[in-house]
């Protein structure tokens, strides 16, 4: 009778009457659809005036419909006195509707509904504060975050580690990483994901040392903390941190997961380490990951970038979904091997299958016309770019075709179109014109150059290196000094060149002169063995490289201690006859470099491949696949 009473005051409130429901009361019972399908208040005040009229139980209607119909608009109070008359669990009905908000399209909805809630002292759990805090992180909306912490506090929520959790994740993601931090070192309990939270954040700050030293303080660690990590150093550009870290969770037991395959091989890329790179993508094939799209693009550039294009091209051959990446990957690799048309056929296979490029992709075919000189084909994909794809260059795409005129001799060109850009040019366009200077002996230009270079990139120490060198070769030797003096007064160290060869899963590096090696000694007289088969074979030192003013005698014997040549000499020592020698070299390869080792490939009867600052020489039988233009 009571309950009768209730819902007659309901709908005398909600001013409903069996007039306003035609039909509905010649039934004996709301049907199952009517039921579920109200989607208004106005619609479920008809159904609820069914329900009195026909004598149905209240509890037929669907309450987590009820909630999430009523949740935002004016049905809300219409809603809590349903529940009020079930005296149905009403947070956890409304919790339903914040979690659908929070991790749906509308997650504002969701902060709007927790003060709805809290207006009408509908007394809020743990799971309504998560959801809100999902919210707000969505949002980046710590003001709102800030208010729901308030309440956990409030409610005497602190000892939950998940939200705890949740509210050191929203102010990170905010970047209030000085209050992240407050909360963390405040919380009475951590787990696991608490120090991955903080470490993910830092390393999106690149912050990967202040990463790295919660890491070691971690009292667990799961593949996740590591993989956060080594991604952190392969990112920052430590790679060899990255796979000592990898080799270190390796010993630990722990196996490596998609994520953490993908951070190891881009280390692996970058140093040019291929041994551990097959051992991963074997690790890959084993569990299946050769499925990710992901995996694979990686694997293609890391073997494009040990020199390996032949298995980067069987990956891709291999792929089920070749994405626009990998295509790139391809087009790229191909060009700084010297592959230029190879590269541009392959850019033509792409636009057949439909494959729409992206700006990544000219930047590929840009570089393959300026490594190979095809200046016409250059000014084609420059111009193909806006007309026929709708991609604004940007400053890499004018860098790259500064570069391609430059390198051809076309400086006045060059310069000309630099001044015409639409957009500032940068450090990296100048260095272009001031490359093509040194090849060329334009002196005036490199000066104009390098003026620019002073105030864009005032400490880059290679730009005044490439002046100096031009002094040298015309015999300006005060000039040289006065570069030399300049440096000097601005604080800008010469970068020392060195090279790397990698041999059984160790990396060796050397540097010009080097005599640290453990195996110096046996690394020299292989040297001046292998010096003397390459005189018979015409090699005559080419010491207009050396740009110091030093006797010639002294000069050859500068070259003669290069980096490159000291990692060739014990390649040929340590590794089996056949074997291809791979090099990495931190700058470009000098023209005297150049000609030995490709002499050294004959008398040696060796592949070297030697990636350099630009691209890639892969010397065999004395020639070189960049045919001598670099």
């Amino acid at each position: 009778m009571i309950l009768k009473e209730k819902n007659e005051e309901m709908l005398c409130v909600c001013s409903i009457s069996p007039l306003h429901v035609p039909a509905l009361h010649h039934r004996a019972s709301p049907t199952p659809d009517l039921l579920h399908t109200f989607n208004s208040p106005f619609e479920l005040k008809q159904v609820h005036a069914h329900l009195v009229k026909t004598n149905s139980p209240l509890s037929s209607l669907p309450l987590s419909r009820v909630a999430s119909v009523c949740a935002l608009n004016s049905g809300f109070s219409y809603a809590k006195l349903i529940f009020e008359l079930l005296d149905a669990p009403e947070v956890a009905l409304w919790n339903t509707c914040l979690r659908t908000f929070a991790e749906g399209d509308s997650p504002a909805d969701a902060i709007s509904l927790f003060y709805r809630l809290r207006q009408f002292d509908v007394c809020p759990d743990d799971y309504s504060c998560s959801f809100v805090l999902k919210a707000c992180s969505r949002l980046l909306d710590v003001g709102n975050g800030r208010i729901v912490h308030g309440y956990v506090e409030k409610l005497g929520l602190q000892s939950n580690v998940f939200l705890r959790n949740m509210i050191v994740n929203l102010y990170a993601l905010c970047g209030e990483m000085e209050v992240a931090r407050m909360v963390f070192d405040k919380m009475p309990q951590r787990d696991v994901i608490t120090w991955n939270i903080m470490i993910a954040q830092l390393i999106k700050r690149a912050d990967v040392e202040g990463a790295y030293n919660l890491f070691a303080e971690m009292p667990e660690r799961s593949v996740r903390s590591w993989t956060s990590m080594i991604a952190g150093y392969a990112q920052c550009g430590k790679p060899k941190e990255a796979i000592d870290l990898f080799l270190e969770m390796e010993e630990a037991g722990l196996l490596p997961n998609e994520v953490t395959v993908v951070a190891v091989l881009v280390a692996c890329a970058d140093l040019g380490n291929l041994d551990l790179g097959r051992r991963i993508h074997d690790f890959a094939n084993r569990n299946g990951y050769e499925r990710n799209v992901r995996v694979c693009n990686t694997l293609i550039d890391m073997y494009v970038k040990c020199g390996c294009l032949e298995d980067a091209r069987r990956i891709f051959d291999n792929m089920e979904g070749c994405t626009v990446v990998s295509w790139s990957a391809m087009i790229a690799g191909l060009a700084a091997h010297g592959q230029a048309e190879d590269a541009l056929v392959f850019f033509t296979k792409m636009i057949n299958t439909g494959m729409k490029p992206n700006a990544v992709t000219f930047i590929g075919i840009l570089h393959a016309c300026s490594h190979m000189g095809m200046v016409e084909k250059g000014r084609k994909y420059f111009a193909s770019m806006t007309k026929d794809y709708g991609i604004v260059p940007r400053i890499e795409h004018y860098g790259c075709m500064v570069d391609l005129f430059s390198r051809a001799g076309l400086l006045q060109e060059a310069h000309e179109f630099i001044m015409n850009m639409p957009i500032e040019p940068n450090g990296v366009v100048w260095g272009a014109l001031l490359g093509g200077c040194k090849v060329h002996k334009n002196l005036k230009l490199a000066e104009e150059a390098i003026r620019h270079l002073s105030k864009l990139d005032p400490l880059n120490d290679g730009y005044y290196v490439v002046l100096s060198n031009i002094y040298a070769e015309a015999g300006r030797w005060e000039d040289v000094a006065r570069v030399r003096k300049l440096m000097r007064d601005r604080g800008v160290k010469k970068t020392p060149g060195w090279s790397s060869i990698v041999v059984e899963g160790m990396v060796h590096n050397f540097v010009a002169g080097d005599e640290t090696h453990p195996q110096a000694e046996e690394i020299f007289k292989t040297w001046e063995k292998l010096l003397e088969r390459m005189k018979i074979k015409g090699y005559v030192p080419n010491t207009s490289v050396v740009m110091l003013d030093m006797e010639e005698d002294e000069k050859e014997r500068f070259l003669y201690r290069h980096s490159e040549k000291l990692a060739v000499a014990f390649g040929l020592i340590k590794t089996a006859p056949g074997t291809v020698i791979r090099i990495m070299k931190n700058l470009r390869v000098c023209e005297d470099c150049h000609t030995a080792l490709k002499i050294i490939s004959v008398v040696s009867t060796r592949e070297i491949v030697v990636r350099d600052r630009n691209r890639f020489h892969c010397f065999k039988n004395g020639s070189c696949s960049c045919a001598d233009y670099w």
